[in-house]
């Protein structure tokens, strides 16, 4: 060994800090080794230091750049292999995501100005489309009764759009089926009271009574100062008003039927695209929770076309037994009426008991006594039977329910009362409640 060797190895030898040194990690690659014959232990060379290292032999060696290109190849390999997004998650290809905004107070007050704006637009939106949004919300409930069917079909074995295709044809014939039972009795009922009302005025002008009154009250001139240039305009115009409603009830049941249509094609992808925007840790609860919603109200409009067919078939038959005029007609009213919660039911029950009283008086107190019965039965044997697995609402929530769908919607939120209050009862019990008992 050379006194240069010696002297070099020496002092590092005899160092008494050398075991309290800490063991450097193999791991880290961008650090030199540390240990003897290092003047710079534990600092890694820097500029011009790195650009040259000096091999085992003593000729120096240039510095080998960072494998980047491989990582690089490695990463877009990685990517590439990535699956390809689904279709409610992002793309990646609009880049990344910036931070967000600084809070400024003129960013929170731009922005607090801007949702009063944006909410006043929505407000005119909804108040001046709210006749198309109800269609909407009609089909909506519609397709939801009517998937289940469907879904009955696929399993079957049909295709998806043979099983729509199948559901409407159905829905079209009982359509169809309704009006045919309907139109005929009206169209004739009016002909006769046309054909006979020159002998009902003569019977009129006969009788003692009616010609007094004619002549003490001047009601012939009183006609004649009535029957002047506006009240043809108004006559007119009145003509015009209906033939605008017959057209606008075709316009808005032809709307109702394609969006139905278009509702139950993409009825899962409705479905799938209202949880996605649920954010993902309550995603699943979310989606048990609305499944649960959309059978009760599909089991419910099934349970209610069940209920109507009973009681227009019933309907029906003693119709056929007692010798009612047109007792098909009457059987469609009475089930298209039943469809109605709470009232539809007594409603049916009025009109055929009038047309009864209308026929013979035994006949009508029979009408009377025969819708007595059915309801009460109806009411404590049939819905209980077919509701209970459907829905389980309280007897005073589904009366006040109705009663404030008649005030807001109508008929169709007369329809849609019991199932939104059932959906409402299910959110109470396994959202609301269980939060407010854990506070």
């Amino acid at each position: 060994m050379s006194q240069e060797e010696s002297a070099g190895t020496g002092p590092q030898d005899d160092d008494p800090f050398e075991a309290l040194r800490p063991e450097p990690d193999p791991t880290d690659a961008g650090l030199p080794p540390t240990g003897p014959g290092r003047a710079d232990e534990g600092t890694p060379a820097t500029g011009p230091e790195r650009a040259e290292q000096v091999s085992p032999s003593g000729a120096p060696e240039p510095a080998r750049a960072p494998a980047t290109g491989a990582a690089t190849r490695t990463g877009q390999a990685t990517v590439e292999e990535l699956t390809e997004p689904t279709e409610f998650e992002p793309s990646g290809r609009f880049g990344v995501p910036g931070k967000p905004l600084r809070r400024s107070s003129f960013l929170v007050g731009f922005t607090g100005a801007l949702g009063v704006f944006l909410a006043y637009a929505v407000f005119l939106g909804v108040r001046n489309s709210a006749g198309i949004l109800v269609l909407v919300l009609i089909s909506l409930f519609l397709a939801v009764g009517l998937h289940p069917a469907v879904v009955r079909l696929r399993g079957w074995g049909l295709p998806h759009g043979l099983a729509v295709a199948v559901v409407t044809l159905s829905v079209l014939l009982l359509i169809v089926g309704g009006l045919l039972a309907l139109v005929p009795p009206v169209v004739t009922q009016s002909g006769q009271f046309i054909q006979h009302l020159p002998g009902y005025v003569e019977e009129l002008r006969r009788n003692p009574t009616i010609n007094d009154l004619v002549v003490r009250y001047d009601v012939v001139q009183r006609v004649q100062s009535v029957a002047s240039a506006n009240t043809v305009g108004r006559i007119l115009g009145g003509v015009l008003g209906g033939a605008q409603l017959i057209f606008g009830t075709l316009f808005r049941a032809l709307t109702i039927l394609v969006l139905t249509i278009y509702f139950l094609a993409y009825f899962d992808r409705l479905r799938d695209l209202g949880y996605a925007l649920v954010p993902r840790s309550r995603r699943e609860r979310v989606r048990l929770i609305g499944d649960e919603i959309l059978t009760r109200v599909g089991a419910y409009m099934v349970g209610a076309l069940a209920i109507a067919v009973l009681a227009g078939a019933s309907t029906f038959v003693f119709a056929l037994a007692v010798g009612l005029p047109y007792p098909f007609a009457l059987a469609v009213v009475v089930a298209v009426t039943d469809l109605i919660p709470q009232i539809g039911a007594t409603l049916g029950a009025v009109v055929v008991t009038l047309v009864g009283l209308a026929t013979d008086l035994p006949i009508g107190v029979a009408c009377l006594v025969f819708f007595v019965i059915y309801q009460q039965v109806e009411n404590y044997l049939i819905y209980p039977k077919i509701m209970r697995r459907a829905v389980s609402v309280n007897e005073v929530a589904a009366l006040l329910a109705a009663l404030l769908g008649v005030s807001l919607l109508g008929v169709v939120g007369a329809l849609i009362a019991i199932p939104t209050v059932a959906a409402l009862q299910l959110i109470l019990r396994e959202v609301v409640l269980p939060r407010q008992d854990s506070r």
